[in-house]
């Protein structure tokens, strides 16, 4: 079994635990509050500004060519999100210019851009690799059932075999840069730990 389908197997218990939170179940069937998604929407924007940077330091510190070339598409993947961010906020007037990080935002950007700033390529992967393996699960888990139209955006968008498609890029560069140590673990793990908070906080926020 590969280093990345190794991490998620071990880590499966928390990604069923995110499914199954409220924020998530009710992206599936329309119920979460629109203040909710609002404010997901402003912090996950905040977010994805400091994947992207991430990526940058992965950029700067690989080696190859076609490292370079991954890492360029995987920062663009990330630009089209804050794109469909941007429809959202212009749907629901969600000002994205000035968002102040709550408690759970700011965590988990601090962790991903100490990490990445250390300089090691494979804990910095392996410390970003469980946002897009998680995104891609949980679209494609609510996209197998009932959807209801309010948030179908989300979940399309994450069902998506080009989501899909990045995720599994990311793996094989985790594959092929870190190896199976305890930070690297502790780096799967507790991104996967942050994602529950992030979702978790923006739910109480409604």
């Amino acid at each position: 079994m590969s280093l990345a389908a190794t991490l998620w197997t071990a880590n499966r218990e928390g990604a069923a635990r995110i499914l199954a939170h409220g924020f998530v179940r009710g992206l599936g069937n329309g119920s979460l509050p629109v203040e909710s998604f609002k404010a997901y929407v402003a912090q996950d924007a905040y977010f994805l500004e400091a994947f992207a940077r991430a990526y940058a330091f992965c950029l700067a510190n690989c080696t190859t060519r076609q490292d370079l070339q991954d890492f360029a598409e995987l920062i663009a993947g990330v630009l089209d999100e804050l794109k469909l961010h941007a429809s959202y906020a212009e749907r629901w007037q969600v000002d994205l210019g000035g968002v102040t990080p709550i408690a759970a935002t700011q965590a988990y950007v601090d962790f991903l851009l100490v990490t990445a700033r250390r300089g090691d390529l494979g804990e910095t992967i392996a410390a970003m690799t469980p946002c897009m393996r998680l995104y891609a699960f949980l679209g494609r888990s609510l996209s197998a059932g009932k959807v209801a139209p309010f948030y179908a955006d989300w979940v399309k968008t994450y069902a998506d075999p080009g989501f899909e498609a990045l995720a599994v890029r990311l793996e094989a560069l985790l594959d092929k840069h870190a190896t199976d140590t305890a930070a690297v673990r502790a780096n799967y793990t507790r991104a996967m730990d942050l994602e529950y908070g992030f979702f978790d906080a923006n739910l109480l926020s409604s």
